[in-house]
């Protein structure tokens, strides 16, 4: 049984996308947390005492929101019945359209992540925004195929979310087009991985290659 989120934490929840909303229009301050306190009609207090003080912070709380909206969505929607390809894609896509009301709010954010003090803070929420959609598509590999599967998702992640920053296209058809391609290269460059580990008992190998000079046939 997960641990039930403390009061506090339960408020940081409730404020995290409220938040980015009206951070379009008040960037990752202060006001920004009044705003969306207001919104929700709660003691503008209460949330001050409840979102970290720094806008990196602020941010941050924003990212674990989008996440925990992601994975409500993906539960209620059957994304698990899809193939890996669909569930990947359609996960990234259902992400970026969760943020479309904080767009420009994201573009802040993304320069405010950014600055040399934050580049940790990033790293880790951009990790654990892909695990946590790797996850939702069924994967539990603990090798060192989880890494790689991560570090590529990372990638197509960051990437797309540049190009819809910037998408005036309809309904993101622009952003859509790219992230199908991007998916495309993800999909090949994982069935070329599997056909390379496929292949590995006819792969040169320096162990056996030792052996032999150790060891020669008689």
């Amino acid at each position: 049984m997960m641990d039930q989120p403390s009061p506090l934490e339960a408020l940081r929840h409730r404020l995290a996308l409220p938040l980015g909303d009206n951070a379009v229009f008040d960037g990752w301050t202060k006001a920004a947390v009044d705003s969306a306190a207001a919104r929700l009609g709660i003691d503008p207090a209460q949330a001050r005492l409840a979102m970290p003080k720094s806008a990196a912070g602020k941010i941050h709380c924003y990212i674990d929101g989008i996440d925990r909206a992601l994975e409500a969505w993906a539960a209620d929607n059957d994304v698990a019945t899809l193939k890996i390809r669909a569930q990947i894609r359609t996960l990234l896509w259902q992400r970026l359209q969760l943020m479309m009301p904080a767009r420009e709010a994201v573009r802040s954010a993304l320069s405010t992540l950014a600055m040399p003090q934050n580049l940790a803070l990033a790293a880790s929420a951009s990790w654990r925004s892909v695990d946590r959609m790797w996850r939702l598509a069924g994967d539990t590999s603990t090798d060192f195929n989880h890494y790689t599967k991560r570090m590529t998702l990372g990638a197509v992640y960051a990437s797309t979310l540049l190009v819809w920053l910037d998408d005036q296209s309809l309904d993101q058809t622009e952003t859509a087009a790219f992230l199908d391609r991007r998916i495309d290269n993800v999909m090949l460059f994982e069935k070329v991985k599997a056909q390379w580990r496929g292949s590995a008992d006819r792969r040169p190998s320096l162990a056996r290659f030792v052996g032999r000079l150790r060891y020669p046939p008689r």
